[in-house]
């Protein structure tokens, strides 16, 4: 720790010089490692603004510019995303955020159905939860329930299809307090599970339904998309990530509650130095948090930039060269191994130990990025096109790249 104070530009100009060589190109067209997406040039800005206006964006009446534009982003997305008009959203920190923020809505909403108030007599003594999950759900989710309180070993697996989708056939009998956690966009493949009749047996058996979409749900976005999150509109709650596929900078979870005074019961805070305002909504009393950045900004802006065409576009072209990839890969005699429903392709090039040679061969290279996975057994380079900036031309460039370095090692194995 130095003793004195440096000069700010001496500052900024270590820190460039330390730690710039050290990045990864994750906002680069060709990064197709993880489904995190770039930054939309108009987001970067508007982070940049909202950074200088520094708002501590909790309370309305403090900080009211900032807390509208909240307000009408996650109107537009309600109406994006075809969520019941009584739905009300969050804006938190990422997606693992928005999954821990609408369980716990879920949390409350059932134990409230049961005669018991979690947020004032806590879990004990209450009575148990039974929580329904695939068997491919996502590990956030799963941290979400553990820091809830609702374990993340004692949860109810339901068997999955060959494309990762739970299986409506296989649910066990729902009795008593229950959340069924349903997945649109499958991590590895991309899948969605079949929506509508789990949504259905939920409401049958007077369970709580919870959608983990943390980027499928943008699905809904766009015509030819939309049919793979049929009936998604019937769940209880949703959680999605806007820094996946909406392009926008870190920081901006988001977690939706269909029925109304649930998300707040379960998240509100109040004291006497807190302004309470005329009645404006408090971004606070809807997320875990008090303090707060203006996570609302750069999403008002990459929705007012892009548009419902700009959107579908931009979504659609990332599809189109997730199956660009599975049929150059596959014409070559490599095996794809999902369904390429969305934005992820999974391919094997033979056994374990070549794919994984192949996949730390294409990251040396630096043409494009691509990551290692293990799916039901096989493992296999995952490939998720999910940038603003990513063209044909980057995709077409990415799968030459691939197959060179494929057919290099394959040539030295033999």
């Amino acid at each position: 720790m130095p003793t004195r104070p440096a000069d700010p530009a001496q500052v900024l100009a270590q820190l460039d010089d330390i730690v710039g060589p050290a990045t990864m190109a994750m906002a680069g067209p060709r990064f197709f490692g993880f489904v995190i997406g770039g930054s939309l040039p108009v987001t970067v800005a508007s982070n940049w603004l909202a950074t200088a206006w520094d708002q501590n964006a909790g309370l309305a009446a403090a900080t009211p510019g900032v807390s509208r534009l909240e307000e009408i982003a996650l109107r537009w997305l309600k109406e994006i995303f075809g969520l019941p008009a009584t739905t009300q959203g969050a804006f938190v920190t990422g997606a693992t955020m928005a999954n821990f923020t609408a369980l716990a809505a879920a949390r409350h909403g059932v134990l409230a159905q049961a005669g018991w108030s979690v947020e004032a007599d806590g879990l004990f003594g209450a009575p148990p939860i039974t929580v329904i999950v695939g068997e491919e759900v996502h590990p956030t989710l799963l941290k979400s329930l553990g820091l809830l309180g609702l374990g993340r070993r004692r949860i109810t697996r339901v068997p999955v299809d060959t494309h990762g989708r739970m299986r409506a056939d296989r649910l066990p009998r729902i009795a008593g307090p229950t959340i069924l956690c349903a997945q649109a966009g499958n991590v590895n493949t991309g899948a969605f599970d079949p929506l509508r009749e789990l949504c259905a047996a939920a409401q049958e058996a007077g369970a709580w339904c919870h959608v983990d979409g943390a980027f499928g749900l943008w699905a809904r976005a766009s015509k030819p998309l939309a049919a793979l999150a049929e009936g998604i509109e019937l769940a209880d709650s949703w959680a999605t990530d806007a820094h996946k596929w909406l392009n926008v900078p870190y920081d901006s979870g988001l977690a939706f509650v269909r029925e109304p005074g649930i998300l707040p019961a379960s998240m509100a805070i109040s004291a006497e130095y807190l302004p309470q305002g005329d009645g404006a909504r408090n971004p606070s009393d809807f997320t875990p948090e008090l303090s707060r950045r203006a996570r609302g900004v750069d999403v008002w802006a990459a929705l007012a930039s892009l548009g419902r065409e700009g959107l579908a576009e931009m979504f659609e072209r990332n599809c189109r060269g997730a199956k660009r990839f599975a049929a150059g890969l596959a014409a070559a005699g490599y095996e794809i191994l999902n369904d390429v429903v969305l934005n992820q392709v999974l391919v094997s090039f033979g056994d374990a130990a070549l794919t994984e040679r192949i996949v730390q061969a294409i990251q040396v290279d630096g043409t494009c990025w691509c990551g290692r996975t293990v799916w039901q057994g096989h493992t296999a380079m995952r490939i998720s096109v999910c940038s603003w900036a990513t063209t044909d031309e980057d995709v077409e460039a990415s799968l030459t790249a691939i197959l060179r370095v494929a057919a290099t090692a394959r040539g030295r194995r033999a």
